[in-house]
């Protein structure tokens, strides 16, 4: 029942500020929309559409409220091929088939796996959307009239300063009443949103995609719908991080992942191409003021009111508005802080932030950037460990004896210094290995456990292994191979 009310209040909790919120976002999605359907070499519409059903679907099934799903280049770009190859049937069947995936991986709660995201590696994707969404801005800016210019300065100073008169409405909704009054009023000659492609005024439809139900269909789809299933989900997931951050409230990663996935299945079956979560918009939807599921719901429920009933109007939309909307996301998004905290932060983490910003810019991948992050998140933090582990000895009085004292964590980067630990040449009678203040964690550490145990013994001391806890021997027992007969041929490969 909690839950329930918890449902409840996401949807009506902030009515005013939600509605306000979402129709700001409606307004900045269609231009994106309908540049992403045009990364991917479909119609317009395909963008659109998929961007009013990925909201309002989300809106209902999804785990983060306030958080903004649509079409995005993220997912456009991973279908370019595919459409050229095979056309837009396939681009939809592979749509539906992705977010089956995406359903699949929150009922299996995959979503768990963020936790092994650093935050570095968040900072560092945060600031890589950044650039990106100003970089993104950048065409609109080149080979045009001053007066574009003065627009979007004009767009950027109402955006600041309105704040400062009122907070009751979103700054940028007027910055795009005004400037789009402004450019009608004086027949301004500037980019408009009609500029961009055509939009559509009829309500899509539901249709089955249109191929072939054979086993060559799905080899051709599959590998498309795995990168998008994979890359909505790590853009979804790591937005969604962030719009908790921003809004110090807790959300569901598995639902987000199952809503995702309904979102999108049911998008290919109207003529919508993938999508997932966008942290510009989502940015957008916080600073206006939205915090429920009625706000993404309603960036979805105005698109199409806008582009169906409202689309000569809304074709009047001047770029340099929407233009200085997105710089001032791209501005907000940016993390200020983590350049200061360069020098202050340790090394390790500095380069995992740098370096994801690095590959997500350079690639356009945020796959790749992430990846790249993680695993040098892996192998520092590894290293750091490393560096905790020591094996210190002493001898018995009469020469005949020692014991090895080994502490900390025993894994595949701590080995090589665990077998150098060592003496196998001494003569000596008895060898214990006391790993009471050790763990050992995977098949490299048990592995050397054997060699070191094997060598000894082919030397003539006894050995014995105390002090080891629970965890440490089950995995010992289930793996170790020196009390087998033949084991060092075996640890050796003969």
């Amino acid at each position: 029942m909690n839950a329930l009310y918890a449902y409840r209040d996401q949807w009506i909790g902030n009515v005013r500020g939600d509605i306000l919120a979402g129709l700001v976002v409606a307004l900045a999605l269609i231009p994106e929309a309908i540049a992403f359907s045009i990364i991917a070499g479909v119609d317009p519409k395909v963008g659109l559409y998929a961007s009013f059903s990925i909201a309002v679907i989300v809106a209902i099934t999804g785990g983060r409220p306030g958080m903004i799903s649509a079409a995005t280049a993220a997912t456009a770009v991973l279908m370019v091929t595919l459409v050229k190859e095979h056309g837009l049937q396939y681009l939809l069947a592979a749509t539906v088939l992705a977010g089956l995936i995406q359903i699949g991986a929150g009922l299996a709660k995959l979503g768990q796996l963020m936790r092994f995201v650093s935050r570095s590696v968040i900072t560092g994707f945060v600031n890589a959307l950044a650039i990106l969404i100003f970089l993104a801005q950048v065409p609109e800016l080149i080979g045009v009239t001053w007066v574009t210019y003065v627009m979007v300065a004009a767009g950027l100073a109402i955006i600041y300063l309105f704040p400062l008169l009122t907070t009751s409405v979103p700054s940028p909704l007027i910055t795009i009443i005004v400037l789009t009054a402004v450019t009608m009023a004086f027949g301004i000659d500037v980019r408009t949103v009609s500029d961009m492609g055509e939009l559509p005024d009829t309500l899509p439809v539901f249709l089955i995609p249109d191929i072939p139900l054979t086993l060559e269909t799905l080899q051709i789809i599959l590998p498309y719908s795995i990168g998008v299933a994979a890359v909505g989900l790590l853009e979804s997931l790591m937005t969604q991080t962030i719009v908790d951050d921003l809004t110090d409230t807790p959300s569901d990663r598995n639902q987000e992942c199952i809503g995702q996935g309904i979102a999108n299945t049911c998008t290919g079956f109207i003529g919508g191409m993938a999508g997932c979560a966008m942290i510009g918009q989502s940015m957008i939807n916080v600073k206006s003021g939205g915090r429920g599921r009625l706000s993404t719901f309603t960036a979805g429920a105005m698109l199409l009111f806008l582009i169906v009933v409202l689309g000569d109007l809304v074709g009047q939309i001047p770029m340099p508005a929407l233009v200085a909307i997105m710089i001032m996301v791209s501005i907000g998004t940016f993390s200020w802080s983590s350049i200061r905290t360069l020098r202050d932060h340790p090394r390790s983490s500095s380069i995992v932030m740098l370096a994801t910003v690095f590959f997500v810019v350079y690639t356009h991948n945020l796959a790749i950037g992430v990846l790249v992050g993680v695993l040098l998140s892996g192998i520092f933090f590894s290293a750091k460990i490393a560096q905790l582990f020591r094996v210190t000895s002493e001898i018995s009085p009469d020469g005949r004896a020692r014991t090895y004292v080994v502490e900390g964590q025993l894994f595949f980067a701590s080995t090589e210094d665990f077998m150098r630990a060592f003496d196998f040449k001494e003569a000596l009678e008895r060898v214990t290995i006391d790993v009471s203040r050790a763990h050992i964690w995977d098949v490299s550490s048990v592995a050397a456990l054997d060699m070191v145990v094997l060598k000894f013994r082919r030397e003539g001391a006894e050995v014995e292994i105390r002090g080891m806890n629970a965890a440490s021997e089950t995995i010992v027992d289930k793996l170790a191979v020196h009390d087998k007969p033949g084991a060092m041929d075996d640890l050796l490969g003969h």
